[in-house]
C-alpha cells in the first residue's frame, strides 16, 4: 500500500457534556496538528499516489470551516461531544466527500483509503481512518 500525508493545523474552541471530562466540561481551546494520509495499493500513470498540492489544499478547504470557531455554535456538531476522536472523523468525512465529489483530481479516483490524526500535543494523538 501506498501513501501519502498532507499535514495543517486546526485552532479551535469548545466544551464536553460529561463527568469523565472533569474541568474540559467548561468552555476551552485547542490546537491541533491534522494529518491526512491517503492511501492506494497502486501509482497511478504518474507513478504518484495523488496530487500533493491537491490533497494539501482540500485538506486547507475542510479544516478551514471548523478554524477559529466555537464548535458548540456550529449547527453541524450540535449536541456532539467534539472530542480529538470524534473531530478525526468528522474531518475524515469531510475530507472523503471531496475526494468523491472529484477534488482531488483525475488521481483521487484510485485513492481507496484515508486516515486523519488529530495531534493534540508530542505525546498524544487521535486517529480515524476509513475507506474511499
Amino acid at each position: 500500500m501506498f501513501s501519502i500525508t498532507v499535514r495543517d493545523h486546526l485552532m479551535i474552541a469548545h466544551s464536553f457534556r460529561g463527568e469523565v471530562f472533569g474541568p474540559a466540561q467548561r468552555l476551552h481551546g485547542a490546537t491541533f496538528l491534522v494529518d491526512a494520509t491517503f492511501r492506494r495499493p497502486e501509482l497511478d500513470e504518474d507513478n504518484i499516489v495523488v496530487d500533493i498540492g491537491l490533497a494539501t489544499r482540500e485538506l486547507g478547504a475542510v479544516v478551514g470551516e471548523l478554524n477559529y470557531r466555537n464548535l458548540d455554535d456550529e449547527p453541524d456538531l450540535a449536541g456532539i461531544n467534539t472530542s480529538t476522536e470524534a473531530l478525526a472523523r468528522i474531518i475524515a468525512d469531510r475530507l472523503a466527500d471531496r475526494v468523491h465529489a472529484g477534488h482531488l483530481g483525475p488521481g483521487g479516483h484510485g485513492l481507496t483509503g484515508l486516515t486523519v490524526t488529530l495531534h493534540e500535543s508530542h505525546i498524544a494523538w487521535a486517529s480515524y481512518e476509513r475507506a474511499l
